[in-house]
């Protein structure tokens, strides 16, 4: 039976074989190791095979698995890459590295006056609801540049880039799609608005290949590495 180790191996192995047939350099691509709803035994295994930044869905399970590795802290990245309401955006300021889900400018005003200025600016995404979806958080295509202006005029926060959770497709070239849409989104907000976003976060178990070939900066796995999900 595959052990977390072995797997992590593999998704490096799928990032670098995805990265040289989209003539990237493997370094332009992170792994993020989404733990969520696993405990934080599995993050300390996937710690000992050599990861250091893992992700978060959930505000008060990403919490309690920062107490509990507190011993790790200072080697550990955490990013929160579920949805923000407004009202839990303080411990979040106060703890994490990132957040990928940022979609509505009051959750980044609270975010920016709550993280501490002891520590360095907390990188925030753009959350794009890239298929557009009903069931689906995120900003709409059109909505995106109005909220990255002001963005990235506030203290305390770096405006990273723009995330994105597209519609599920079997074909391959059915999952480019989306993720060529978001890459082109970000391309042109950098150049209409003078940003330098470096990051477009994309790509998930299923589809990190089509996502990397589109330019994904990172990819977010965690069924592929610690097995099927557990409920919530």
């Amino acid at each position: 039976m595959a052990t977390i180790a072995d797997n992590i191996q593999e998704q490096h192995r799928r990032i670098s074989t995805a990265c040289v047939l989209a003539a990237r350099p493997v370094q332009s691509v992170t792994l993020l190791v989404v733990s969520k709803t696993f405990p934080g035994s599995a993050v300390r295994e996937a710690f000992a095979a050599g990861e250091r930044r893992f992700g978060e869905n959930y505000v008060q399970e990403g919490l309690d698995k920062l107490a509990e590795l507190a011993d790790l802290r200072s080697q550990l990245e955490w990013h929160l890459i579920g949805p923000l309401q407004s009202n839990k955006t303080r411990p979040v300021a106060e703890a994490f590295d990132w957040v990928h889900s940022v979609d509505r400018l009051k959750t980044a005003q609270r975010l920016s006056e709550q993280r501490p200025s002891h520590l360095p600016p907390l990188n925030v995404c753009l959350q794009v609801n890239i298929s557009g979806e009903a069931s689906k958080s995120g900003l709409a295509p059109g909505e995106v540049a109005g909220l990255a202006r002001i963005v990235a005029q506030l203290p305390r926060l770096r405006l990273r880039g723009l995330m994105a959770i597209p519609e599920p497709a079997a074909d391959p070239e059915a999952q480019r799609h989306p993720h060529r849409a978001l890459a082109v989104l970000l391309r042109d907000l950098n150049a209409q608005l003078g940003l330098q976003m470096d990051t477009l976060s994309m790509g998930m178990s299923a589809d990190l290949e089509a996502a990397i070939a589109e330019g994904a900066s990172m990819v977010r796995v965690g069924s592929a590495i610690f097995g099927q999900r557990k409920s919530a």
